[in-house]
């Protein structure tokens, strides 16, 4: 039971022009394709076949046995939720039980989006930025390279790739623009707002 490339869940070029149709095309085409066929090519024939993708992501955390698949696994599922962690019209602040929540564990929207664009701009290299629910408590973290909350036990609300291929095409080196592009104009709260009700 392979594990399918998703769709975009918008066309390429709908969220110009905070991030290029050329971008997505790339990113989504490229990168997430490559790690799909690399994950599924790794647990054909195994007993990992046809366990859901995020079992075998908890199962294999860790064992540097499995470093190669870990990190198919994990990117195919990431790229995955960064794609519907983005939208359309996307930015601005969110409302609603997950606004409350926020003004509650971060002291304030603000404060919240100081932690969030820090964990993202100070990820040495390759990495991620989430929003995540541990415990009861809403926390921003970061992991470097394929690694995710998943693990963890953390319920992931909300991501961001800070992986070059990501922003590069558009920012260059400017990864604290592509940041605040982020957050002003394609977060997708009602995504966020959907995992945390769910959590």
């Amino acid at each position: 039971m392979a594990y399918e490339l998703p769709p975009l869940p918008y066309a390429y070029d709908a969220l110009e022009p905070h991030i290029s149709k050329d971008t997505l095309e790339f990113h989504h085409d490229k990168h997430h394709a490559a790690y799909v066929s690399k994950y599924n090519d790794a647990v054909k024939g195994t007993d990992m076949d046809n366990k859901p993708i995020e079992d075998v992501i908890k199962a294999i955390a860790g064992d540097s046995s499995k470093q190669g698949l870990f990190n198919n696994g994990a990117q195919a599922w990431n790229h995955t939720f960064y794609w519907h962690s983005m939208k359309p019209g996307g930015g601005g602040m969110p409302t609603g039980d997950l606004a409350k929540k926020i003004d509650a564990d971060f002291g304030s929207y603000e404060k919240f989006t100081e932690a969030f664009k820090q964990a993202g701009a100070t990820q040495f290299g390759s990495g991620w930025a989430w929003l995540v629910l541990e415990n009861g408590t809403l926390k921003v973290v970061k992991t470097p390279n394929a690694e995710n909350p998943l693990p963890a036990n953390q319920v992931p609300l909300l991501t961001m790739d800070v992986w070059e291929h990501a922003y590069y095409l558009d920012y260059q080196n400017k990864r604290p623009a592509y940041i605040d592009t982020f957050l002003n104009n394609v977060v997708n709260w009602d995504f966020a707002a959907k995992n945390f009700a769910a959590a």
